[in-house]
């Protein structure tokens, strides 16, 4: 009965991995369930599941020395609204886009308009309105695709916006989705969760 239960803990690890959206994390958990998956495989005598398996895990390492070896280099364009790269990138993320940001409206809207690149490839939208006080930047979309959500782009930005005399970053009554991420990035809120301040 033991050694059934390892063998469900194995399979569903590695089902589990195949919702992230972080490669990496793909990555971990499917190695972690092949590997118990593997010691299920040999306490049954099943050799040619354990050898599947085994060898899922060495290719999960290889490829995960592979990632932990590339160097992402972040860059962020700052363009105009009427873009039309930008609001191509709007339109063919459009549907993942509004998940996060049910209200998002065309980017002419926003006064402060971004473009996060890895490489030279775009992997994120930065919207946003200074206030009065122009070291005070009043976000109103902070998106990146699925891939390379891990914190880490989130991070350079809220860098380079720093550098650029940014002192304090506000979010008013962010998409419930959303407000995890605000919360790992180092926001803080009021009671009612209305408003996410971060100092930079």
């Amino acid at each position: 009965m033991i050694i059934e239960l390892i063998g469900y803990f194995g399979s569903f690890l590695i089902l589990i991995s195949m919702l992230m959206t972080s490669v990496v994390k793909l990555r971990i958990i499917n190695m972690v369930g092949s590997l118990i998956f593997t010691g299920y495989a040999v306490a049954i005598h099943s050799y040619p599941t354990a050898i599947m398996n085994g060898c899922l895990v060495i290719i999960n390492i290889f490829n995960l020395l592979k990632l932990l070896r590339y160097k992402k280099t972040y860059s962020v364009v700052k363009v105009c609204a009427d873009d039309y790269y930008l609001n191509f990138f709007c339109r063919y993320y459009g549907e993942d886009i509004r998940q996060f940001f049910p209200e998002l409206v065309n980017p002419v809207s926003y006064s402060c308009t971004y473009m996060i690149c890895c490489d030279s490839d775009p992997i994120g939208i930065f919207f946003g309105h200074p206030s009065s006080d122009e070291s005070k930047l009043d976000i109103k979309v902070d998106y990146t695709i699925p891939k390379f959500r891990d914190c880490s782009v989130g991070k350079y930005l809220y860098n380079h916006l720093a550098n650029n005399g940014y002192r304090e970053l506000s979010f008013d009554n962010p998409p419930k989705k959303h407000i995890s991420y605000l919360k790992r990035m180092g926001f803080t809120n009021n009671d009612d969760e209305s408003r996410f301040i971060k100092q930079l």
